[in-house]
């Protein structure tokens, strides 16, 4: 084979074969390939799409291309959860301990965040000691033991993704549905989960801006999903505002803990029930929807979610005193309200541009290379839908330093008052087929 003429093949619009992708993906990640003949198929692919046939081999090539992990020696059915990214979703923070406090083995894998989306490693790293790498005999250990642990990911997990998305990040082909799934099916896929909730978001704050192409997405590695044979489903969620009220890693440990002990904000603690419904009927510890957001419910009332949340957390190093006391978290110099400049109801928060301007405090990361400062961040004291009287604090904003002007100047620019309106929806659809 010659990839001049696969490049050709898919330029023609037709479909590349099992054996073709294969060859493509095992040559390029062990650099046969050269990137410039791999940026020429992506942006063929980019224009071009991929049948679901192709698709699924795409991804199926990818997650062989390193490390495939064996959960097989876990107890239970393990069911993972991921999220196609957000502003201020806290949802793994909570739904790992709360799905687990019932009986659900959650042995999960998180990623850094980048630019205004958070990563769960990032924000679990904010608690002082908490080790987000375990040796393979502790992380077994755990999981058979209190049915959860969250770690970063591993190094050769789906190689082949890495350099992909290192490529499509510079040559403008991030945004092709075929290549965002296979990217990411490929490390849930490689992670050795048995099933897999997806919440893919649709918004100003996610990857995908519009219903339809949140719904293609959705329907696309859902298909995936089952013909890896893990049984898979979406939850589409609303991303044109944040949500919960936090946005920042500390700030966000901090409503995580709250809302385990029952004072999360609606919105979050509503996703949490939704998300973590569906990981419970996928894990069969439940027949019905229903029948498993009782179960939650109980859980979170009893405190056993809260309990479980600890326990993980003193199983990996963490320091539980910051736990029992989060106001130990709050280490930020300075806490400056926003108020708000007239009357009326919040209409609109550009969720992408909120989570930029957390960004800029040191929340995120503008590159790979960025520290994080885990103290700064945001807090929503307003929501759409809120009423909000002039002087009234919209947000508080927790910073370091005092020059923020740039910052408030940009939340502004994102925070629209006027009529009242009614509250975007928080799930779009849920996707099983």
């Amino acid at each position: 084979m010659r990839m001049v003429d696969l490049i050709e093949k898919k330029r023609d619009g037709h479909a590349l074969t099992k054996e073709e992708i294969l060859f493509i993906i095992e040559n390029y990640t062990n650099g046969t390939i050269p990137d410039y003949q791999m940026s020429a198929l992506l942006m063929a692919i980019y224009y071009q799409d991929m049948t679901d046939e192709e698709i699924t081999n795409l991804t199926l090539a990818m997650a062989n291309s390193g490390e495939v992990i064996d959960l097989s020696h876990l107890a239970g059915i393990k069911v993972d959860k991921h999220s196609t990214g957000g502003v201020g979703d806290t949802t793994t923070l909570i739904l790992a301990p709360l799905v687990a406090s019932v009986g659900v083995t959650v042995a999960k894998m998180s990623g850094r965040g980048l630019g205004y989306t958070g990563g769960t490693i990032d924000k679990l790293e904010a608690i002082p000691g908490f080790k987000v790498e375990l040796s393979d005999e502790d992380f077994v250990k755990f999981v058979n033991e209190s049915h959860v642990a969250v770690i970063g990911q591993s190094g050769n997990l789906a190689p082949a993704d890495k350099k992909l998305y290192a490529l499509r990040d510079v040559t403008a082909t991030v945004g092709s549905i075929p290549l965002i799934a296979s990217s990411i099916m490929s490390k849930k896929i490689a992670a050795g989960a048995d099933a897999i909730v997806l919440d893919v978001t649709t918004g100003d704050g996610a990857f995908m801006k519009n219903l339809d192409e949140a719904r293609r997405l959705a329907k696309t590695m859902v298909r995936i999903g089952k013909l890896a044979q893990r049984n898979t489903m979406a939850v589409i969620s609303d991303m044109s505002q944040p949500l919960g009220r936090a946005i920042g890693n500390s700030l966000e440990i901090i409503e995580a803990i709250d809302t385990l002990q029952g004072r999360g904000p609606a919105d979050l603690v509503e996703m949490c029930y939704a998300l973590g419904s569906q990981m419970v009927v996928l894990a069969k510890k439940a027949e019905t929807l229903a029948e498993a957001r009782e179960m939650l419910e109980a859980a979170l009332t009893s405190g056993a979610a809260f309990a479980k949340f600890k326990e993980m957390v003193a199983n990996q190093g963490g320091d539980l005193s910051v736990i029992e006391e989060p106001a130990k978290l709050m280490t930020a110099k300075y806490k400056i309200e926003l108020p708000a400049k007239t009357s009326g109801y919040v209409r609109r928060i550009v969720a992408n541009e909120i989570g930029i301007a957390a960004m800029m405090l040191g929340a995120g990361r503008k590159t790979k290379e960025d520290s994080i400062d885990f103290a700064v961040g945001l807090v929503l004291n307003k929501k759409v839908g809120d009423a909000v009287t002039e002087g009234e604090s919209l947000l508080t904003i927790y910073s370091n330093t005092e020059d923020i002007a740039e910052v408030t100047r940009l939340i502004y620019n994102n925070i629209e008052i006027g009529n009242q309106v009614d509250e975007p929806p928080l799930i779009h659809d849920i996707i099983t087929e």
